[in-house]
């Protein structure tokens, strides 16, 4: 059975969070959701920990860390649908792909953001 993620505070705490760049935080949070989920929902929350704990590999300088969570929480994300669990899914699965072939690249990218829904 799914959980109601977008009507989880601790889901939503952990958008926030990631969206003011506090990437270790968000991640700690979510996997506490992430605990209590299944099926296609545990696999989406292990994507999006994977992509903040990829960007807090990032600042602390593990580039290679970085890149090799962000492909494997890509990878999490992939089955989902393009608006999932309250968020545009597809932009950040595009903007996390542009960010991982930046980084590779040794550009320097703004960190994503996750969109939420109205």
């Amino acid at each position: 059975m799914l959980m109601a993620l977008g009507s989880s505070e601790g889901y939503r705490r952990g958008i926030r969070l990631f969206n003011a760049r506090e990437f270790y935080d968000a991640h700690e949070v979510w996997e506490d959701v992430w605990r209590e989920s299944h099926g296609i929902e545990k696999r989406f929350l292990q994507g999006l920990i994977q992509a903040a704990v990829a960007m807090h590999h990032q600042s602390t300088g593990n580039v290679v860390g970085a890149c090799s969570l962000m492909e494997r929480g890509l990878r999490n994300l992939a089955e989902c649908p393009a608006e999932f669990a309250g968020i545009r899914l597809e932009e950040l699965r595009v903007a996390l792909r542009e960010w991982r072939a930046a980084l590779v690249g040794g550009e320097v990218r703004r960190h994503p953001v996750i969109g939420v829904l109205e």
